[in-house]
């Protein structure tokens, strides 16, 4: 069914993640429907948006294949921004292009993560981290800074009302809370840099979003 390069897969070769393609368009939205049951309909990704994606920045991409089941487990799309540190709280959909990636910057120092999905039943098996390892893999191709993104700190919602964000943030850094998106993140060595007010319409993470940031290594930051 799916004939299509490898970017990196699992140790045993089951899953393979490759680069998205229109055939999975009916795929990519169920995924995105599963993994944001609390996201806003507004602000959901259907297949009209994955089809621009692919058409406008196809290398960012990226789907996971159950190479048994020969299905679609498993997705994120990116988009290459710019990122300025002294101005970086912004809301999602209107920096995505309302979810079209009409606003990629080919000329952009910078990838920013728009959206990462696994399936319920095939999560905890380590899909996230190998799209986070091709997405840093791209970065490192195309020699680019990092890969930024607003992360969903979707543990925040369910205690909103026993603390504020930035005493929630202190206890994931330190290990002291995990929460079921950051804490991954900053084990595949992002940083978390700032809080983002208002990022996003979804209740589990109170709307907010987190400034998260994985520099390339192999750039001289001088």
């Amino acid at each position: 069914m799916f004939n299509l390069p490898t970017i990196v897969s699992s140790a045993d070769g089951r899953y393979q993640v490759v680069n998205s393609s229109l055939e999975m368009l009916s795929d990519l939205e169920q995924i995105q429907r599963i993994s944001f049951p609390e996201l806003s309909d507004g602000e959901l990704m259907l297949s009209e948006h994955f089809a621009s994606h692919i058409k406008i920045f196809p290398a960012g991409q990226h789907a996971i294949i159950d190479t048994l089941e020969q299905k679609v487990v498993a997705s994120s799309s990116d988009i290459m921004l710019e990122l300025d540190f002294g101005h970086y709280q912004h809301k999602f959909f209107p920096a995505v292009g309302d979810g079209f990636f009409t606003t990629h910057n080919p000329n952009a120092r910078w990838l920013y993560g728009a959206d990462i999905g696994v399936l319920p039943e095939y999560r905890s098996q380590g899909l996230s981290s190998l799209l986070y390892q091709a997405r840093q893999k791209l970065v490192v191709q195309l020699g680019l800074h990092g890969h930024y993104a607003g992360a969903m700190p979707k543990g925040y919602g369910a205690v909103r009302d026993e603390m504020p964000i930035e005493a929630y943030l202190h206890e994931v850094i330190r290990n002291e809370r995990f929460d079921p998106v950051l804490s991954i993140q900053l084990k595949r060595g992002y940083r978390i840099y700032g809080v983002i007010p208002e990022y996003l319409e979804d209740a589990s993470c109170a709307n907010y979003g987190i400034l998260i940031v994985w520099r390339n290594s192999a750039v001289n930051w001088s």
